[in-house]
């Protein structure tokens, strides 16, 4: 399983196992880490999942679809590196991806 470092908004590092083939959502809920709320559970329909991928790492996830740039609109401390975690399917590819959850999603 692939190790996924999450930097929540407290500033602590996480390392979680997360399954491929789980999104990168999956795995910050499924532990109860803090600042991705997840309120619509991965439906890509809100935007309190939203994370920073760190610039290395984002070409292991999917391009980015017109419906998840739409709901970053509506999102704070929006960056070139903002994705919504239920986007971020994981592979085996992604083991060491990090991300940060903005102050802002709770």
């Amino acid at each position: 399983m692939p190790k996924i470092t999450y930097v929540v908004p407290d500033g602590s590092n996480h390392v979680v196992d997360v399954p491929v083939g789980q999104s990168v959502m999956d795995g910050s809920v499924r532990n109860n880490l803090p600042g991705i709320v997840a309120e619509c559970g991965g439906s890509c329909s809100c935007a309190t999942c939203h994370v920073h991928v760190d610039e290395e790492f984002a070409a292991l996830f999917g391009e980015v679809t017109d419906e998840e740039k739409e709901l970053l609109e509506y999102a704070e401390d929006v960056c070139d590196r903002s994705r919504l975690s239920c986007q971020l399917i994981v592979t085996a590819d992604c083991e060491g991806a990090r991300v940060s959850v903005p102050d802002s999603n709770g």
